[in-house]
């Protein structure tokens, strides 16, 4: 009689602990989702209005250009390009070194980098020379070097990897809405022509770069901190944000400065930053001749600037619902070569029917899709296979900064002398567009190799004697597709 009372006591005891276990289960996931949509406003949001503001700054030249500034600082022969590419030399150069400052110092030194590229951006408005130009534009690449990479290790260290994507696409369509309305935006600007002495062109610069200062000082007091030191959450959220961050692969702090320069070895990333470089060189074109290429096919100046809108608001709309996909199926490799198609048509449409309106311009939407799926999509997909800490720093300052070079080609490929055709400089961004896909899938294929020797591999492997290693070297690491 008294071991069934035991046996009772006992099971009773054993659903006790079970029906705990499930409210705290419970619990944790009601947390999870408060985390969830604290985190959705208060990081991706700033960051978003930040990279608006940035990707203005950058291509505001373009628009000071077609407005006199050429001739006021009486520029001759490739004085403009050189302006125009300087800008994208320092930020390669100082890309890398810029994010690990920016790891060192934390989130709010986005706000200081802000600052710093403002003042560069009021400078190109009040030059008189040349040679100020220059150097300003050299040290806004500086100091902009740092913002994107910074920005996407700050998205990636609060998200999960099945959660990443949808947050940095969201972050990066800033750059598509900013393509659509920026050149608007400056015509409106160029308006106060000979408003207080100034030509309309400096106005651009000076309006935009007040914009600029504006936004950064007030962003200084909203963007958040590091995980290990957000203040936004109460001790029970904190404590289950970092436990679900341990979860997903987060390094342990003494841990994190272990692969800084060992990364150079990761053969991912080099096949990440050809990918990005390749489809960034098409980016760049597209942005710096999208509307001298609708000109040269029979539209007036001002309605090849409305008729960039509808192209980046279709861009919009498929970059984010194909990223959204592509996460929720865990199936990125297959939309981001969904993409390599669409840029693909796109290329053939523009060579193949050179004066045709009509369809010319559609190519153009079939052209900007693809490279705005393509960009997001290897940042992401590299971020959360290289593990967390110092080596996803490393590892998106080096693939996002030096594959920035691909402006280099994206702005020299488009010659004057083939206008309307532009044969060149759509061959060549076929010819990148199949790179691309090429390395993705190299990507793809190499990492699933990886993730099939590790299974095999697994029972004989100790985990203890992968301890000094990077994470994704870890034999239970998987490799996400």
């Amino acid at each position: 009689m008294a071991d069934v009372k035991t046996a009772e006591t006992s099971s009773a005891s054993a659903e006790s602990v079970k029906e705990q276990a499930s409210d705290q289960d419970e619990t944790d996931s009601v947390i999870e989702k408060r985390i969830l949509r604290k985190l959705d406003f208060r990081v991706v949001p700033i960051l978003w209005l930040l990279f608006l503001v940035s990707f203005i700054d950058r291509g505001n030249i373009a628009n000071a250009k077609i407005q006199g500034m050429e001739q006021q600082l009486h520029l001759v022969g490739s004085d403009y390009n050189t302006a125009y590419w300087v800008f994208t030399l320092s930020y390669v150069v100082f890309g890398v070194p810029a994010n690990i400052a920016f790891r060192f110092f934390g989130p709010k030194s986005l706000s200081i980098m802000m600052l710093c590229w403002g003042i560069t951006v009021l400078g190109q408005g009040l030059t008189r020379s040349y040679a100020g130009l220059v150097v300003c534009r050299f040290l806004e690449g500086a100091c902009e070097a740092g913002f994107v990479p910074g920005s996407a290790t700050l998205i990636g260290s609060y998200y999960r990897k099945d959660e990443y994507l949808r947050r940095y696409v969201v972050f990066f369509s800033a750059s598509i809405i900013a393509g659509a309305f920026n050149g608007l935006f400056a015509s409106l600007l160029a308006k106060m022509n000979g408003v207080g002495g100034y030509s309309g062109w400096r106005w651009i610069f000076i309006i935009e770069s007040l914009i600029t200062v504006v936004v950064a000082v007030a962003s200084f007091f909203v963007i958040i901190d590091f995980p290990e030191k957000v203040k936004i959450f109460t001790d029970r959220e904190k404590t289950v944000l970092l436990a679900r961050l341990r979860d997903d692969g987060g390094e342990p702090a003494e841990h994190r400065k272990r692969d800084i320069f060992f990364c150079l070895k990761d053969w991912k990333i080099w096949a990440a930053l050809v990918t990005y470089l390749a489809a960034n060189s098409v980016a760049a074109s597209v942005l710096a001749f999208q509307p001298t290429i609708l000109r040269g096919i029979g539209y007036t100046a001002g309605a090849a600037q409305v008729h960039s809108i509808p192209v980046y608001a279709v861009a919009f709309v498929v970059t984010i619902t194909c990223c959204f996909l592509a996460e929720y199926f865990n199936r990125r490799y297959f939309f981001a070569m969904l993409a390599v198609v669409l840029s693909t048509i796109g290329h053939s449409i523009e060579l193949a029917q050179p004066h045709s309106r009509g369809v010319r311009y559609g190519g153009m939407f079939f052209v900007t899709m693809g490279y705005s799926i393509i960009l997001p999509i290897t940042v992401v997909w590299l971020a959360i296979n290289v593990g967390k800490g110092h080596k996803r720093t490393v590892a998106l300052g080096i693939v996002i900064a030096v594959g920035n070079a691909g402006n280099f080609i994206g702005s020299n490929v488009f010659i004057s002398s083939e206008t309307p055709v532009f044969h060149t400089g759509f061959s060549v961004g076929m010819g990148m567009t199949w790179l691309a896909g090429l390395c993705l899938t190299i990507l793809y294929v190499g990492m699933r190799i990886e993730n099939n020797w590790k299974d095999k591999r697994r029972p004989v492997l100790d985990s203890a004697e992968h301890e000094g290693l990077a994470v994704d070297k870890h034999p239970d690491f998987r490799f996400k597709l």
